[in-house]
């Protein structure tokens, strides 16, 4: 069974490299990207790019009428020294944006959702790498995703 798959950031590099894998194990997919990093050149022939942002009203209309199966969220604001910067810009896209393209995926029955997170902030400094499933949570700041 063909799954339709929304990805959002897809058009960076860990993005463009996951809508390869969807697309190698057939599934259709669909990119949203604003490409303030990512290129749309990164992106391989047949993939639909819709430009816009996560919290656009746009980004949660095409979750809720795309007729997706999986969401697989990637669009983040990445720059630390930016969201040390500018904190409440940081969370607009990687919160706000979050919760936008979830509410619109909530609203077209997306089954599926898989949201990336960085390592650093939830093993600390000095995890093994590549870090196993198994690793216990060790950041001070991953509290809330302590394994009981």
């Amino acid at each position: 069974m063909k799954r339709r798959v929304l990805l959002t950031g897809g058009a960076g590099f860990i993005g463009s490299h996951l809508v390869r894998a969807h697309l190698g194990a057939g599934d259709e997919v669909t990119v949203l990207d604003d490409l303030s990093s990512g290129k749309a050149e990164n992106l391989p022939e047949g993939v639909r790019l819709v430009r816009a942002d996560v919290r656009s009203p746009e980004a949660r209309s095409l979750a809720a009428t795309g007729g997706f199966t999986i969401l697989n969220h990637h669009a983040a604001q990445m720059d630390v020294r930016r969201s040390v910067e500018d904190p409440l810009y940081d969370a607009q896209i990687n919160v706000i944006g979050l919760l936008n393209v979830l509410e619109g995926a909530r609203a077209g029955g997306v089954r599926r959702v898989v949201f990336a997170s960085s390592g650093g902030t939830v093993y600390g400094e000095g995890a093994a790498t590549p870090t196993p499933e198994e690793m216990p949570v060790t950041s001070s700041h991953s509290s809330a995703l302590r394994r009981p």
